[in-house]
């Protein structure tokens, strides 16, 4: 089922600063690459927790702490990445039929 509102997506790190923001810029263009709309915020592991993302990203240390937190939570090793995690978040928004 399409979404009719822009995804919800959350950059995670440990501090919520310099590799979440990173990771933030890689999301948003992957996801311009995609042609998807989207809300990328970054922000720590405690805050995040408080939160209801539709994506969440973030290394495997991170996601694994709230692999519950969204539907899609796509763990990365790269944050720079763009070509991986545009493969990564078009297979998994398709996976969810969020991607048009």
């Amino acid at each position: 089922m399409a979404l009719d509102r822009p995804l919800e997506i959350l950059a995670v790190c440990g501090v919520g600063m310099g590799t979440s923001l990173m990771l933030k810029m890689t999301a948003e263009d992957a996801l311009r690459g995609l042609g998807v709309e989207a809300r990328v915020e970054n922000t720590d592991v405690s805050t995040a927790r408080g939160m209801s993302p539709d994506v969440v990203i973030g290394q495997g240390m991170h996601t694994s702490e709230i692999g519950d937190l969204a539907p899609i939570v796509i763990t990365i090793s790269d944050f720079l990445d763009k070509d991986g995690l545009q493969a990564q978040l078009r297979e998994r928004l398709a996976e969810k039929g969020w991607l048009s």
